[in-house]
């Protein structure tokens, strides 16, 4: 496979790091050498096919992974790739501490990477859960104020996911309460809780 186009902002990030600079590099040069496009979103890298993300590059305190989109839908038959939380449905990472391992790993990597391509070449999605439990304090709320429960209904399935998420997590129900009040308003103007 030829290399890619490599893109400015790429360049500027990797200026710019400080931790996992060197392997940043490694994994940059291994999505390039797979003939992906370059394009720098999420502020991360992100290899691209005909427009669709492939994989992304990401660096975290312990870690810097490589992000497959689509990972719940590659084979991993070396059982590299990682479920960052029970409540991400499609993204797998694969995550690195080292250079030497993304080294010893390259081979797979493209494998992966290609295999990610011919996913994304046959237009396969990832049947992602629609079970949406609502909580009690939320439906409440809805009684209270229909036309939170309309702008609610509008979000994308994976926003009314995030806020169900976050204002299932405490046990107690008044912190629930306060969590839906301090985003009622988000909700209102059609924002997702990280928006």
């Amino acid at each position: 496979m030829t290399n890619s186009e490599t893109n400015p902002k790429v360049d500027e990030f990797l200026n710019k790091a400080k931790k996992w600079k060197d392997e940043f590099e490694q994994l940059r040069n291994i999505s390039l050498n797979c003939a992906l496009d370059e394009d720098f979103k999420w502020r991360n890298p992100c290899y691209t096919f005909e427009g669709k993300n492939i994989v992304l590059i990401q660096g975290f305190k312990e870690y810097c992974a490589l992000l497959f989109p689509k990972g719940a839908l590659l084979k991993d038959p070396h059982g590299i790739l990682i479920q960052q939380t029970e409540n991400v449905q499609a993204a797998r990472q694969i995550r690195f501490t080292n250079v030497e391992d993304i080294v010893e790993l390259e081979a797979f990597l493209r494998a992966y990477i290609l295999e990610a391509v011919e996913v994304e070449k046959a237009g396969l999605k990832v049947e992602k859960k629609t079970d949406l439990t609502i909580p009690e304090e939320l439906q409440n709320k809805f009684e209270e104020n229909p036309a939170l429960k309309t702008a609610f209904e509008a979000l994308t399935p994976g926003r009314q996911r995030a806020y169900c998420l976050y204002f299932s997590a405490p046990k107690q129900s008044k912190t629930k309460v306060s969590r839906i009040e301090k985003y009622t308003q988000q909700i209102l103007d059609g924002k997702g809780l990280n928006d």
